[in-house]
This record gives C-alpha cells, sequence and structure tokens, in this order.
C-alpha cells in the first residue's frame, strides 16, 4: 500500500521513524521498540539512511523487517548525495523486489569520515533531483515523500528561497511531506500557509522528537537548524541532571505541540523515536484517550 492513499480518512495518520542500530544491543532494543510500538497500530515506520549511504544494506534489511515481520507499512530514506544513477537505480530496484512501495528522498550529507568528498559525477546534487529521477523510473507504481523545514533548511535560512526550492521537489513528484523538529508550532502553520501560498497542495506532516536528554537535543537542534523557545530552553537546564524529569517535561511538551497540531488541522504526527518507545508510547496513548 501507498502511504498516500491513507490520507483524507477523517482520522489523522501516526507515524514512527526508526534508525539501522550499529550494535547487537542496539539491535535488541529495537527489536522490543518495533514490538511495543507494533501495539499503537501507526501507519508507517520509517527507516531511516546513513550520511553518504553509509547504512544501505542495513536499512534494506531494516526496511524489509518492518513490513514483512512486523506486519508495518514501511517507507525507506534514501540520499542521493554519494550515489551515482545506476547505483541508486539498483538500490531502488532492490527495495521494489522486497515490496516496498514508499519512500522518502533527501539529498543528504556527505559521510563524515572521508575528507574532500566529491560527489559522483552522475549523482544528485538536491533531493527534487533523485525525486525526479526515481518518478521517471517507476511513474506512480512509488510513494514518494520529502523533508520540509518549518525554520528553514540549516544551509538556506532565507525562507522565501527555501520555499522555492520545496516546490521544485513537490513538482518532481512529492505525495507528501514531512517535515524537520520544531518546538513552537508557530513554525509550523506558517510554514503550511507559506506553502499553500506557493501552490503546495500535498500533505504536509509535522515531525515531533519528544525531548529525552537536554545534551542530546541541543545537539541535534544545532545540527538540523531548529529551534528551543525560551522558556522551554530555561526548564530544561533547571532539570538536566534529572533524567525522569527531563523524559516528563518532555513528554508533556510534545503531548501539547500534538493536540494543537491536530486542532489546527494537521493530517497526523511523525514521531522521531530514536529507536526509543516510553516517551512515544505516552504521547499516542494520551493523543488516543482523547479522541
Amino acid at each position: 500500500m501507498k502511504i498516500s492513499e491513507l490520507f483524507g480518512k477523517g482520522a489523522p495518520i501516526f507515524s514512527f521513524e526508526v534508525y539501522p542500530p550499529k550494535t547487537e544491543a542496539g539491535a535488541a532494543t529495537l527489536q522490543r521498540t518495533l514490538a511495543e510500538l507494533t501495539d499503537l497500530a501507526p501507519a508507517f515506520v520509517s527507516v531511516t539512511y546513513g550520511a553518504g549511504g553509509s547504512t544501505r544494506d542495513r536499512t534494506v534489511e531494516l526496511v524489509s523487517r518492518v513490513q514483512h515481520e512486523h506486519g508495518l507499512l514501511a517507507m525507506a530514506h534514501l540520499t542521493g548525495i554519494a550515489s551515482g544513477r545506476a547505483e541508486m537505480a539498483a538500490l531502488v530496484a532492490r527495495l521494489v523486489e522486497a515490496g516496498i512501495e514508499n519512500l522518502i528522498l533527501l539529498r543528504g550529507d556527505p559521510p563524515a569520515d572521508v575528507d574532500n568528498f566529491v560527489p559522483p559525477g552522475d549523482g544528485f546534487a538536491h533531493a527534487s533531483d533523485l525525486v525526479a529521477f526515481i518518478r521517471q523510473q517507476y511513474g506512480d507504481r512509488l510513494c514518494l515523500a520529502a523533508a520540509g523545514y518549518p525554520e528553514g533548511h540549516p544551509q538556506c535560512r532565507d525562507l522565501a528561497l527555501d520555499m522555492q526550492h520545496l516546490v521544485t521537489k513537490v513538482r518532481a513528484g512529492v505525495d507528501f511531506i514531512v517535515t524537520q523538529i520544531f518546538f513552537n508550532n508557530r513554525f509550523y502553520f506558517d510554514f503550511v500557509a507559506r506553502a499553500r501560498a506557493a501552490g503546495i497542495t500535498v500533505p504536509i506532516i509535522p515531525g515531533i522528537m519528544p525531548i529525552t536528554d537536554v545534551a542530546q537535543i541541543q545537539r541535534m537542534t544545532k545540527m538540523c537548524g531548529a529551534s528551543i523557545p525560551a522558556v522551554l530552553r530555561a526548564e530544561l537546564e533547571r532539570r538536566r541532571t534529572d533524567a525522569v524529569a527531563v523524559t516528563q517535561l518532555g513528554v508533556a511538551q510534545a503531548t501539547a505541540q500534538c493536540v494543537d497540531l491536530l486542532l489546527g488541522g494537521a493530517p497526523g504526527v511523525h514521531f522521531y523515536t530514536l529507536n526509543q518507545s516510553p516517551a512515544t508510547r505516552m504521547i499516542l496513548t494520551a493523543l488516543y484517550a482523547c479522541r
């Protein structure tokens, strides 16, 4: 099934993101997380793809397991920056052969351990190039998603220019958009308004990450260009050394965000789980209880 077929059914879509673990302990944790999150009946689960394709084989393996062993609709992340066209065509063919019909396409980052990285000459300089390539290869057989940045891409802080780039991606063949994390819902609602004004009509799913670790969220927001509101930042600092208190605040913050987003018309919520289930379970259980 294509994820695009799930929209407009009258109920919000809840989904999760996981990443391929690097260790046996990490694999065991993810196995437990998937089992626990499966009980919440997510609409789909996305599986990330490491910088420069560093987790390529593990991504293909995990996305196949999610769909066939856990019985969940799976979406594979693909990044184009380090892949030539023949290589990308072969990778997509592997996913299609495994029954994967849903892809989220990103430009991606170069491998962190490679100095003076040079992308392949026949590669994909932008996510829109990757979208166009796969759409040309497969037509409407696949559902293609792309990322959106409510506060602007970290390498393009001009919101008008960043929206032009998003329009280009959508016109290349994007079926829906999943946003980067944010902690002030005004960024999402303004982003959607700008997208609609620019002619983008596809669904835009907000991406939410429950805060469970102060240092971790500070690193991640710095990398992705998201901001933490001053009041929330101050409260996190007060709790920095108390992991339980940080998680309680993070769950409360994310739950309030989700309620406001859904009341404001968001088609669902995509949770960045970091391969952990407790915070997401608490939030989603509360949201189900509010129905």
